[in-house]
């Protein structure tokens, strides 16, 4: 199937016919774009000349317990793809490739074709059941074909027949005349993924021991949690920035050492450990596309290599971020090869569980990054706003600061102005002479305390209160009473003055 989100490839605007299953056996690494290997795959046909349409590809399980399921599985998972993508099948020609090195012992190719044919079997009846059926059945192996629905022994012999030499077919020229290249065998594509057999192996289980015993604690904090996320994710484009500005390697195998090299134990470590949190693992996806994704995609199968020993478990991440990334990227080979390798690693992996049968059936990916773009826009989006408001916050914090300091200014240029009253004020309160005596009474003997003992006793609850208006004052006692020392007029009028400059004295 065509990527939607693509141009069409320059070869599906050639029409090369196949008749042979020869030509059908010659033409599967140019359908898929590598060479398989211990697979088996289901091409869908539309059409009255058998247009080839969407395809499926699965690993040979080894128990033949579970063929009768994975063929009903493939059977549904290539109807249904194709019914979205573009209409139900008419036809579907089935691939069985396997070398006679999966089984112990001695073995040869036509004992791997018989020993798969139950196989091919289950694939007819599965197919045809949902109303499709199987117009052809190859076996690959051992550089020989086989097909399981001719009886005829003059063009299928029993012992096979040998696949046409590599490049000659017509769609092999076609192929390199539109451009289009068969990448690497699966087995090359597996070695990029797979971890570290070699002695720095243990150097790498150690680190990653050490790590995971001081990490996991605070992965599993509810404070630390979001720590360990953002120093995870800072790490790590730290790292993709370190090998996007490395040299260029052409031999792949060297590149990928060369990667090793950059990338540190306790770096790979880290990265590892802080993958394995969902919400982690889901912002490094959006590293799929732009300038992001080519050094995202060497990271991840770093990462996939040194997930050595009792830590290939942990390698499901890795490995999905790898086989989605080369997925987002149109490289289906390695795509569907990670992720099969994320399940071998974890079978219940959620995200690679998700991903993988749509790389099986070459859908378009489009669809899942529309959704990691706006997961990554709305972040942004909300991080932009707590930025403006922080930034609103700092202004509004500055300008009270400054408004602050303008006033302490202007209360240090009048403070002179103030000290010069003040004094000014005390020297014509010296001049009035001492003070007498504050009354307790309108006409009773001399009160012995000052004003601030009356304000104590006022603020304990003693009732001072001014005489209501309207009220006269009591009548003044007759006959020569005493007076206050200090003359005429030097004491309170009443009780109210002497509440005020006792509240003057405590200020």
């Amino acid at each position: 199937m065509t990527n939607h989100s693509e141009p069409a490839d320059p070869i599906d605007e050639t029409v090369v016919t196949l008749r042979t299953p020869a030509e059908l056996a010659d033409a599967l690494p140019y359908l898929l774009g590598f060479q398989p290997e211990n697979s088996v795959v289901l091409i869908a046909l539309h059409g009255p000349r058998g247009r080839f349409g969407g395809r499926v590809r699965l690993g040979i399980p080894q128990r033949s317990e579970d063929w009768s399921s994975v063929a009903e599985q493939l059977a549904q998972c290539l109807v249904s793809g194709c019914e979205q993508r573009e209409a139900r099948p008419d036809g579907v020609v089935a691939f069985l490739c396997q070398e006679p090195e999966a089984f112990a012992g001695d073995a040869s190719g036509r004992q791997v074709m018989e020993r798969l044919r139950p196989l091919a079997q289950a694939l007819r009846t599965e197919c045809g059941d949902l109303d499709v059926p199987v117009l052809e059945v190859v076996c690959i192996s051992d550089g020989r074909f086989w097909t399981y629905c001719c009886p005829d022994q003059r063009c299928c012999p029993a012992e096979g027949n040998p696949l046409l030499p590599g490049g000659t077919s017509v769609l092999a020229a076609a192929t390199v005349y539109a451009g289009f290249q068969v990448g690497p065998a699966q087995g090359r594509i597996r070695a990029r993924l797979t971890p570290w057999r070699t002695a720095t192996a243990s150097d790498q289980a150690r680190v990653l021991h050490d790590t995971a015993c001081a990490l996991v604690p605070r992965i599993l904090d509810d404070g630390g949690h979001a720590e360990v996320a953002a120093e995870t994710l800072d790490l790590a484009r730290r790292v993709m920035a370190r090998l996007a500005a490395a040299p260029p390697i052409a031999d792949r195998l060297e590149a990928d050492a060369y990667d090793d090299e950059l990338i540190g134990h306790d770096e790979a470590a880290t990265l590892i450990l802080g993958l394995q949190d969902r919400t982690t693992r889901d912002r490094a996806a959006e590293w799929m596309e732009g300038d992001e994704a080519a050094p995202a995609l060497r990271l991840w199968r770093a990462l996939a290599r040194r997930c050595v020993r009792e830590y290939r478990e942990h390698a499901a991440a890795p490995l999905t971020l790898a086989g989605w990334v080369a997925w987002s990227l149109g490289d289906l080979a390695e795509g569907h090869e990670a992720l099969t390798m994320a399940l071998i690693a974890d079978p219940h992996y959620a995200f690679a569980l998700l991903l993988h049968p749509a790389c099986s059936a070459d859908s378009d990916p489009e669809p899942i990054r529309r959704i990691l773009r706006g997961e990554r826009s709305q972040r942004d989006a909300v991080a932009q706003g707590r930025s403006d408001r922080m930034a609103l916050r700092s202004d509004a914090r500055q300008h009270a600061e400054a408004a602050v300091s303008g006033e302490k200014a202007e209360r240090s240029a009048g403070k002179p102005q103030e000290a010069a009253r003040s004094k000014n004020t005390e020297g014509a309160e010296e001049q009035e002479g001492p003070r007498a005596p504050e009354a307790a009474s309108p006409g009773g003997s001399p009160d012995p305390s000052d004003g601030a003992d009356t304000l104590d006793h006022a603020g304990a609850g003693v009732g001072v209160r001014a005489a209501p208006r309207g009220r006269r004052r009591p009548p003044r006692t007759s006959g020569p009473g005493p007076r206050p020392a200090g003359g005429a007029g030097a004491g309170p009028r009443n009780r109210r003055d002497t509440i005020r400059r006792g509240a003057r004295r405590d200020r």
